[in-house]
């Protein structure tokens, strides 16, 4: 079955390799209209996954990544109105160089092919990949976790269907249904049709991948996110970044795990940073992190860091404070 799609894949980015500009913005913006007019469809779907994954006992945090609602859907939506309003990665200048005989060369940015991503339960990852991929003029093969599988179909069901109403193949987009470890061991070694992998998830999965894999894999980060404040930073920017960071989707692989402040800044930036643990989600100015019951009002606070008077302070043995 996956050679036939990797076959799919490949006629179609032939095609969406000389497609213009114009042409695949028109793409995504049908899909952008095409998932609000599904909204209903899709979310429906994503409760069938949703009541799974509960009887399965999965987590709350799993279950928020998993989730989808109607404003949900229209961010992903908005997403693909902004790929769409980027620029053309293609054709794009890279680096130029004349060589003493004169000769020219020039490096320009071109699309890959064919690429392959397999993802965790994180049903917004099928159109947010897709909508990538369709703008730097790559075919994509999508292949899911079995938790957002409904999901899954929903989304790519509907961006297919309003790529049918461009001139563009509908093969652009292919999400590979079977959600079995034999189907991802298939794609790993899909050969002559893909062109790069690329796993997003955790670390288990991205280990798998690179391990296994005989296709190039390009590998991605697993989580950890780091933000360094540094002694020149906007301190009132900086907390904003540190909040959006953290507070817009706490759930999610990329939310920020690691907050590291520049000693000689940290008396003007920690009475204004936000600071949470990321067990019991309460937020709060650093500040209130001391050694005081302030502090230790936070049920977690042997896994809170702060930095007093230049020195580092830490009730755990740990170096990672959590925000």
């Amino acid at each position: 079955m996956l050679e036939q799609i990797g076959r799919n894949a490949k006629a179609a980015s032939r095609v969406l390799a000389t497609a213009t500009e114009a042409q695949k913005n028109e793409a995504l913006k049908k899909i952008a209209q095409a998932l609000r007019s599904c909204s209903a469809a899709i979310c429906a779907e994503n409760e069938k996954d949703l009541s799974a994954g509960r009887n399965c006992g999965m987590s709350e945090a799993l279950l928020d990544r998993l989730m989808l609602n109607d404003s949900r859907v229209a961010a992903i939506a908005d997403a693909m109105e902004h790929v769409a309003a980027l620029p053309d990665p293609v054709g794009r200048v890279l680096s130029e160089t004349v060589r003493p005989n004169g000769l020219r060369i020039v490096k320009t940015a071109v699309p890959i092919g064919v690429i392959a991503v397999i993802f965790e339960a994180r049903p917004n990852v099928t159109a947010d990949s897709a909508s990538l991929c369709l703008k730097s003029g790559n075919a994509v093969i999508l292949r899911g976790g079995k938790e957002a599988i409904l999901s899954n179909i929903a989304i790519a069901d509907a961006m297919r269907t309003a790529l049918a109403e461009t001139s563009l193949p509908p093969d652009c987009i292919q999400l590979v249904t079977d959600t079995s470890h034999e189907s991802a061991e298939e794609l790993m070694h899909l050969n002559g049709f893909v062109d790069v992998l690329i796993p997003r998830g955790g670390r288990r999965l991205i280990d798998a991948v690179v391990k296994n894999a005989t296709v190039p894999v390009i590998q991605t980060g697993a989580g950890v996110c780091h933000i360094y404040v540094d002694r020149d930073a906007d301190v009132q920017m900086a907390a904003k970044i540190i909040d959006n960071a953290k507070t817009s989707r706490p759930s999610v692989c990329n939310a920020a795990e690691c907050m590291l402040i520049h000693r000689d800044i940290a008396a003007r930036a920690l009475p204004v940073t936000p600071f949470a643990c990321t067990a019991c989600r309460r937020i709060q100015p650093a500040a209130a992190f001391t050694r005081s019951t302030a502090w230790r009002s936070c049920r977690c606070w042997k896994h809170c860091r702060t930095v007093i008077s230049g020195r580092r302070r830490s009730a755990s043995r740990s170096w990672k404070g959590s925000i």
